[in-house]
């Protein structure tokens, strides 16, 4: 279930999403590469988006 009906992430997701933020930025502070972090953010977010569509696409058949 997510956590606003304007996000499609769950409580945990959105946890992880946070966190990953947090690491992002204190890399970038040290001036480290992020991308392997931003594109686990994004697979995080797909996955949630995928989700949710499906879970729309079911109610609509109701």
């Amino acid at each position: 279930m997510p956590v606003s009906q304007h996000d499609p992430y769950n409580a945990r997701e959105l946890l992880q999403i946070i966190a990953i933020g947090l690491k992002i930025e204190r890399r970038r502070a040290y001036g480290k590469p992020t991308k392997a972090l931003e594109n686990q953010a994004d697979r995080i977010r797909e996955k949630a988006e995928e989700r949710e569509e499906q879970r729309a696409k079911a109610r609509r058949k109701k």
